[in-house]
C-alpha cells in the first residue's frame, strides 16, 4: 500500500473515493479553474509561511524521484539545517512532505502545516496527524504539531508584517489522541485497496461533501437525476437523505407534501403541477418600494490571502469595477462603469466614481443586496471625504431578490433557488444565452480570477481583451436586472 497524506484524508472522507483514485481515476472531475486558483493561492501562502523559519532549505517538487527527496531531507539533517520545507519521509508506505520542518538543537523536531484557510478544520488535524504518526515512526521526537493558519483580523500597514498575517496553533494534543486509530483505518484502507478489481460497495451520502465536496460525486451520483428531492431548498441533509433511505428520490415520490415549510411547498406544487405561483400583492408592495430613476448596480470583487495594500484584511471582498444601468420611468436606460487598472489598489478611484455616479436621494438596485451594501460600508469606512455620500446610497440600496427569496414569484425552472443563477434563465432565458456567447469572462468567479492575474500578464493585448470581457460581463449583469424587474412589473399588470 502506497498512501501520501492526502489520500490518507481521502479515504477518511471516503474508502471508495480513495480506490477510484488509485484504480480509476478517470471517472474522477479534474480540477476547474477555480480550484486550480485556490491551489496556486495555497502556493503563495505555503511559500510566504517559510520567511517565519528563515534560513531553510527547500526539497524541490519537481525533478526529483520520492527516494531522492527522502534522501536530501537526510542529508541536510544529518548537517544540522534547523529548517527544511517540503521534508520528505517515508515510513510503512506512507509518503508525506511536512511544509516546515524545524529541528531544534537537540534533535527533537517540530512539524508546522501551513494552510491558505482563516482557522484550524478538523481535517487538518488529520492531515497533520498522519505526518505526527510517520515521524514518530520513524523514531523522531515530535515535540509540536502545529497548523500554520492567516489571520484574517490582520489589517496591512504600510509594510507587510509576516508574524501579523499568520497565526500558529498547536494542535499537539489533538493530533496525539487521533493516533490510536490510525492503525485501524490504515488497516481498513489496505484491505480495501487489496482487491484491485472490485471498488468498494459505498453508498451516497453526507459524507461526499464533507469535509470536501468529492471530485467522485458526477460518478456516484448518476442515478439521482437532475432535479430531485436533494433540490428542496433549506431541507437538511440528513432529512434529504432519509427520503434516498426510503427509496424517495423524485419529486412524484413524495407522499406528504404538507409535512414540509411553507417555502419548500410552493417549490414542491409548483414542480408537481409544473405551475407559476406568482402572489401579486406581495410584488406590488415591493414595487411600490422603488422609485424612479432605478440605479441597477453590481460589483466585481476580488481577493487577495495576501494583502498587497494598506488597509486591507485577507480574503477582504476588494471591489474593483461595478456597472450601473439607470432606468428612467418611460424605459430609458444609461449605462455607467468602472474598472480598475490592473496592479494598483482600486478602492478610492472606485468610491470617488461611484459617488460621482449615483446621488444621495436616488433608489439603488442590486440583486441579494447584502453583497452591495457591505462593500459600500468599507468603502465610506475607508474614505472619510466619501463617507457621508456613500451611506446615503448604502442606505437606499433596495433587493431585487426579494420577491423570490420569500417565493412570491415563483416558476418551476427555478428548481427551488432563488440565486439569479437560476431566476435569469427562468425569467429572461435569452439573457441566459447571452452570458454564454461572452467571450472570456462569463460569471463572477471568472471575472474575480480575470482580474487578479491581469497584472502578471506580459502580453499587453491580451489584458486589453481581457478588460473589455470584464466589461461586457458586468454590464449585462446589471442589464439582466433591469430585464428582471421588468418581468415582475409584467406579473403585475
Amino acid at each position: 500500500m502506497h498512501l501520501s497524506k492526502s489520500l490518507y484524508t481521502r479515504g477518511l472522507q471516503c474508502q471508495k473515493s480513495l480506490w477510484l483514485k488509485k484504480y480509476n481515476k478517470d471517472v474522477l472531475t479534474p480540477p476547474d479553474a477555480s480550484a486550480e486558483a485556490i491551489f496556486e493561492k495555497g502556493n503563495e501562502v505555503g511559500e510566504l509561511a517559510c520567511k517565519l523559519f528563515p534560513d531553510g532549505r527547500k526539497v524541490p517538487y519537481e525533478g526529483t524521484t520520492f527516494d531522492e527527496k527522502l534522501a536530501l531531507t537526510q542529508e541536510w539533517m544529518d548537517e544540522g539545517v534547523k529548517n527544511i520545507y517540503e521534508a520528505s519521509f517515508s515510513y510503512e508506505g506512507i509518503f508525506i512532505m511536512v511544509d516546515i520542518l524545524h529541528i531544534n538543537d537537540d534533535g527533537s523536531v517540530e512539524i508546522y502545516e501551513v494552510k491558505s484557510s482563516t482557522e484550524v478544520k478538523d481535517v487538518y488535524l488529520h492531515d497533520a496527524s498522519i505526518q505526527h504518526y510517520v515521524l514518530r515512526g520513524l523514531g523522531h521526537k515530535v515535540r509540536s504539531t502545529n497548523i500554520v493558519h492567516i489571520n484574517n483580523k490582520y489589517v496591512r500597514e504600510d509594510a507587510l508584517e509576516i508574524e501579523k498575517l499568520f497565526s500558529i496553533v498547536d494542535v499537539t494534543h489533538e493530533v496525539e489522541e487521533l493516533q490510536y486509530n490510525i492503525p485501524a483505518h490504515l488497516g481498513e484502507f489496505a484491505k480495501v485497496l487489496l482487491d484491485k478489481e472490485h471498488e468498494p460497495l459505498i453508498d451516497i451520502g453526507t459524507h461526499c461533501t464533507n469535509p470536501y465536496a468529492c471530485d467522485a460525486m458526477e460518478y456516484c451520483w448518476k442515478h439521482i437525476p437532475d432535479y430531485s428531492i436533494f433540490d428542496i431548498s433549506r431541507l437538511r441533509a440528513d432529512k434529504k437523505f432519509t427520503f434516498y433511505a426510503k427509496g424517495i428520490i423524485s419529486f412524484e415520490q413524495i407522499e406528504d407534501v404538507y409535512a414540509f415549510s411553507t417555502s419548500q411547498q410552493v417549490q414542491i406544487i409548483s414542480e408537481l403541477e409544473q405551475k407559476e405561483i406568482i402572489n401579486k400583492e406581495a410584488i406590488k408592495a415591493f414595487l411600490e418600494t422603488l422609485s424612479y430613476p432605478i440605479y441597477h448596480l453590481d460589483f466585481e470583487t476580488f481577493q487577495q490571502a495576501v494583502p498587497e495594500w494598506r488597509g486591507i484584511s485577507p480574503f477582504m471582498q476588494i471591489p474593483f469595477q461595478y456597472s450601473l444601468h439607470i432606468e428612467q420611468e418611460d424605459g430609458g436606460l444609461e449605462h455607467r462603469e468602472f474598472l480598475a487598472k490592473e496592479g494598483e489598489d482600486p478602492r478610492y478611484e472606485l468610491a470617488k466614481k461611484l459617488v460621482a455616479d449615483i446621488p444621495t436621494n436616488a433608489t439603488v438596485l442590486a440583486y441579494n443586496m447584502g453583497f452591495e451594501k457591505g462593500v459600500i460600508r468599507k468603502l465610506a469606512a475607508m474614505f472619510p471625504a466619501f463617507s457621508e455620500h456613500l451611506l446615503a446610497i448604502h442606505d437606499n440600496v433596495k433587493d431585487l431578490m426579494t420577491p423570490f427569496a420569500s417565493k412570491d414569484y415563483y416558476v418551476p425552472a427555478m428548481k427551488g433557488s432563488y440565486s439569479i443563477k437560476y431566476v435569469l434563465p427562468a425569467l429572461v432565458p435569452e439573457m441566459a444565452k447571452a452570458y454564454k456567447e461572452l467571450d472570456g469572462v462569463q460569471n463572477g468567479g471568472e471575472a474575480m480570477q480575470t482580474f487578479a492575474r491581469l497584472s502578471k500578464m506580459e502580453d499587453k493585448a491580451e489584458v486589453q481583451r481581457l478588460r473589455v470581457a470584464l466589461l461586457e460581463y458586468c454590464k449585462l449583469d446589471t442589464l439582466a436586472m433591469v430585464r428582471v424587474l421588468d418581468k415582475l412589473k409584467e406579473s403585475v399588470r
